[in-house]
């Protein structure tokens, strides 16, 4: 490829080189020490599968109980976390800053649909990975529903030594990323520092990592026979920047020994995988230059005005430091400490000690011409653990809090295969002596239900050119005293793909009184789950059950 080729190409802005993991010692004089702290809490939360209670948090971070306190409040409010009881729980909406990274990186929007075609393809599990200091995470999964499945997310991070992309990238490491990866492992064999994966079975030796990147050097391509856990093979090929022709990412196929040994995969999957590659290197070579987005406008003064309304309980200071990650986006990969107080409406000092802040905990790197970028560290605030969250699952806290406020039962469910009936996929049921007991899993026939209607009713089309309804009501057809009313929940492309309702006996509330007192609530509630659902499905497949 010649450099007169990969000069003109437009093509998604590159991140930086890899850097070695930060050692989090002391912190700048300028650092903020609210959003260090923050960030600690985000970080605890998400190791802990997402839900932590605040004594928990309280040991884990070493904080004062009244700081956690603090920091879970102002978290709360900013919608990244809710409070259950005793318990703090992350939220979709904390996904955005995670989305901030992978839009920014692009390389998701590029070729995930290569690598889903590539699993279907193979009918193997196919993964897209980034370097992260001396380890990987991934930034694309396309799993395979099987008794033996993967279980890792997107997000999670893995040490170099035991992946197959782990060799490919170790190819390109400087002398700097190399120490600290001796470091590293002089300091933790046992890989206690990767939570998602098992302890290694084995001892291995530096040089045997470093005669398997040679290796995956010359080949240009990389396996893991077992590297994880016994049964787990994978091949691996280097996605290459082609401006550049360093790696940009790596594809992975993964395997387990009872379906493929790594010979086979060397034999019978890499030459499909190549093909793979050579055509995502093409959509990168075509891509057209990003055009950036709207900027989150108005953050500042949403903020300020938080702290007007909470007084002490909210940390200013930690919501302003987390609004500059939202900066970052598709288009606005690389950002000038201006670009970033522009963006945010934050003043150039409060943005400067955020990025100052950022740089320290290696959540943002310098890059070329005096600007930032956002490293693969951010996806550890929040993203594996919610990376594959279903619909029932988002849906029900708002479910519940609906519940409460109507005091009527309600349900979210889907259209089956077959379009004839509906499943019920979650329920939240309120506290009378007589209601409707009808329990998740429960199907029953689409054209007589609130739900059914709706969701039967589809897009306008040339031959049905009205408009899909806003909502439904059933007046005792599927049950005699039923009273029910619907309204849709829409995906990102603004499709019904589900519905959600409340059930209540005629003898508690009239049709008219169901329009009036609980259709608002109804169409508010499925706006919470919209906005839930919208931020988790930019960059991960949700499940509708």
């Amino acid at each position: 490829m010649s450099a007169k080729t990969t000069a003109s190409a437009p093509m998604p802005e590159p991140g930086p080189a890899p850097v070695p993991m930060p050692e989090t010692g002391p912190a700048p004089a300028e650092a903020v020490a609210p959003l260090i702290r923050g960030v600690a809490v985000l970080r605890q939360l998400t190791e802990a599968g997402g839900t932590m209670s605040l004594s928990g948090l309280e040991r884990a971070t070493g904080l004062a109980r009244s700081t956690v306190d603090r920091i879970t409040a102002t978290l709360t409010r900013m919608g990244y976390v809710r409070l259950d009881g005793r318990d703090a729980i992350l939220t979709p909406r904390v996904m955005e800053l995670g989305n901030a990274y992978l839009g920014a990186l692009r390389l998701p929007a590029l070729l995930s649909a290569r690598a889903d075609r590539l699993a279907d393809e193979l009918d193997e599990s196919v993964s897209l990975a980034v370097a992260d200091g001396d380890g990987i995470r991934f930034i694309h999964q396309a799993t395979r529903r099987r008794a033996v499945s993967l279980s890792f997310r997107i997000g999670d991070l893995l040490p170099a030594e035991r992946t197959a992309p782990g060799q490919l990238f170790a190819t390109e490491w400087t002398d700097e990323v190399w120490q600290a990866w001796r470091t590293r492992r002089v300091r933790d064999p046992r890989n206690r520092d990767f939570p998602t994966i098992p302890p290694p079975t084995r001892a291995w030796s530096d040089e045997e990592f470093e005669g398997r990147t040679a290796r995956a050097a010359a080949e240009n391509c990389a396996l893991d026979d077992q590297l994880i856990e016994p049964g787990l093979v994978a091949v691996s090929v280097p996605v290459r920047d082609p401006r550049t022709a360093r790696i940009a990412c790596v594809a992975n196929v993964v395997s387990h020994t009872s379906r493929h040994t790594s010979a086979d995969l060397r034999d019978t999957l890499l030459p499909r995988l190549r093909a793979a590659v050579a055509a995502m290197e093409e959509d990168l070579r075509r891509a057209p230059r990003p055009e950036p987005g709207p900027s989150p406008a108005g953050l500042a003064t949403w903020t300020g005005a938080s702290k007007q309304e909470l007084g002490r309980e909210f940390i200013e200071s930690l919501a302003r430091g987390l609004t500059v990650l939202a900066a970052f986006d598709e288009g606005r990969a690389e950002l000038t400490l201006t670009e970033v107080a522009k963006a945010t409406g934050l003043a150039r000092a409060t943005a400067r000690r955020a990025l100052i802040t950022y740089e320290h905990l290696g959540l943002v790197a310098p890059a070329p011409r005096r600007t930032f970028a956002l490293t693969p560290q951010v996806l550890s605030l929040g993203f594996p653990p919610l990376s594959r969250t279903s619909l029932p699952r988002m849906a029900t806290p708002h479910m519940t809090t609906l519940a409460s406020e109507i005091q009527e039962t309600t349900s979210l469910a889907v259209l089956t295969e077959r379009r004839d009936e509906i499943q019920y996929t979650a329920r939240v049921t309120a506290n009378h002596v007589m209601s409707v007991d009808i329990g998740v899993g429960t199907r029953l026939p689409a054209h007589s239900t609130s739900m059914g209607r709706l969701l039967l009713a589809g897009p306008a089309t040339n031959e049905n050119p009205l408009p899909p309804p806003a909502y439904t009501l059933v007046d005792e057809e599927l049950e005699q005293g039923v009273r029910a009313i619907a309204v849709p929940i829409h995906d990102r492309d603004g499709q019904v793909i589900a519905a959600l309702n409340a059930a209540t006996h005629v003898a508690r509330r009239t049709a008219e009184e169901c329009v009036h007192d609980i259709l608002p609530a109804l169409l508010s509630t499925a706006a919470h789950i919209e906005t839930d659902l919208h931020t988790a499905a930019r960059f991960t497949h949700v499940p509708l059950t």
